[in-house]
């Protein structure tokens, strides 16, 4: 049988391999070279990992000593780079993969921060670090917004996820249900906030800000 430590380490590659494709998809995107994609496979793979075990005190973080996380990330970097026309055929596919290592990496940070000790307050904001973050520092390495910043609901799909897994915990549910339920929420939510656009509310600008803001991206996509 699986025990609940098994099962989370399961999830950490799992979201460490589709967030490093979102990694590696966006470099790509960007023209970066293949040494490049490989950093951001890494980068986007285990910053969020890096960043929560450095929190509770897991150090050294389990992306620097494991040496699967490192395999991981530089096998979906190299899938990417020479599959990318067929990956590339998915709908949005930085989106998707991003979606589903949010997911993953959410249920999983969740579960981690309770086995440190934390309270269920802290321990499902660390769960949404630890899904955001590696979205976050590629963004960051490729001059954008990050998307928590500006994109649909992409904290708050992570803030529900890791709160089921704290919910569960605190009600004695078992780990792999809670996950799961946890993982669907979260892509239930992406799913429906990039389809239909759904976003938390943002402030009105005043038309010279209209003017303002339409000037920034005439120029930063010139």
């Amino acid at each position: 049988m699986i025990t609940v430590e098994t099962f989370g380490h399961i999830l950490d590659l799992g979201g460490t391999f589709v967030f490093a494709i979102s990694g590696a998809l966006a470099a790509i995107n960007r023209r970066l070279d293949i040494f490049g994609i490989l950093v951001l496979s890494f980068v986007a793979g285990n910053f969020g990992g890096i960043s929560r075990d450095v929190l509770i005190g897991a150090v050294p973080p389990a992306a620097l000593i494991d040496g699967r996380y490192l395999l991981v990330s530089v096998l979906a970097g190299l899938i990417a780079f020479f599959l990318y026309a067929g990956v590339d055929r998915l709908r949005s596919p930085v989106l998707l993969f991003d979606a589903i290592g949010l997911a993953f990496f959410a249920v999983a940070g969740a579960q981690r921060a309770l086995s440190f000790g934390l309270s269920p307050v802290m321990a499902a904001l660390l769960g949404m670090l630890t899904g955001i973050g590696g979205g976050v520092m590629r963004d960051v390495l490729l001059t954008e917004i990050p998307q928590v910043l500006r994109s649909d609901l992409y904290a708050v799909a992570a803030l529900a996820a890791s709160s089921v897994v704290v919910l569960g915990d605190q009600f004695a549910v078992p780990y792999a249900a809670s996950a799961l339920v946890g993982g669907a929420l979260c892509l239930g939510i992406r799913f429906m906030a990039i389809r239909y656009g759904w976003h938390l509310p943002v402030a009105r600008l005043s038309a010279r800000g209209r003017a303002n803001d339409s000037h920034s991206d005439d120029a930063n996509s010139s």
